[in-house]
């Protein structure tokens, strides 16, 4: 899709502290949860370094002519900033306070499309925002109910669509991970999931994906010690407590 040019005076200011920010609930009930399923795999795999930011539904700033925008992705991937996180708890200006995002993620629910939107005068919509003001190197477009899912790559300071690989998964060069759709059960949601897969193709796992982990393995430690016991026994031996 190619984005109208606009000719626009970019730069990078903090967001003022009385700046009104828009209090709009999120579209879906969804994406709350999809959004913390993404983080949580991250952290816990150790992929999120101490001065990453995976910011959902938050103001990300850039001073176009003089004038503010702001755009809230459902969810994004932010390597490093530069600041305290303290001085980002409102909004986050790309590099005055940190690097640009590598990845951007919007979940449709609703008809407007309007993750779509090229335009290019004030306001831009968000296509043309992350493509030619961010500079966002991979914009995914995901829809939960149907798991409809698009990742644009930016190449040549345009978004391409991407194929996935024989395995239906996305390579994210920046982040050396895998990402896809996935079908099953979290939080009392049976639907599409977005999640990560390693080099090795490994799938990085929730925390009760962990934890059944570890109860599987303990319980087979207990089976295989009762079998030997029982072992033991047959030879006569009466086996230690």
């Amino acid at each position: 899709m190619t984005a109208l040019t606009q000719d626009y005076q970019i730069t990078w200011e903090k967001l003022p502290d009385d700046y009104k920010l828009p209090d709009d609930p999120v579209d879906n009930i969804n994406q709350p949860a999809l959004a913390a399923a993404l983080t949580e795999s991250l952290q816990l795999a150790g992929k999120i370094s101490v001065n990453a930011l995976t910011p959902t539904n938050y103001g990300i700033c850039a001073t176009l002519n003089g004038k503010m925008v702001i755009k809230a992705p459902d969810w994004a991937y932010i390597p490093n900033i530069r600041v305290e996180r303290e001085e980002v708890k409102r909004s986050y200006t790309p590099q005055l306070q940190g690097e640009i995002p590598v990845i951007v993620m919007e979940f449709i629910s609703d008809t407007q499309e309007t993750e779509y939107s090229i335009k290019a005068t004030y306001p831009p919509g968000k296509w043309f925002f992350y493509e030619r003001i961010l500079k966002v190197p991979n914009y995914i477009i995901f829809e939960p109910d149907s798991g409809s899912f698009e990742m644009y790559r930016l190449q040549n300071e345009q978004y391409i669509l991407q194929e996935p690989d024989e395995n239906q998964r996305y390579w994210i060069a920046e982040m050396n991970l895998y990402l896809g759709v996935w079908q099953g059960t979290r939080e009392n949601r049976v639907g599409k999931w977005l999640r990560w897969w390693d080099e090795q193709g490994n799938l990085l796992l929730w925390g009760g994906e962990l934890a059944q982990q570890e109860r599987q393995r303990a319980q087979q430690e207990r089976q295989r010690a009762e079998r030997l016991a029982a072992q033991l026994r047959a030879a006569g031996i009466e086996p230690e407590d």
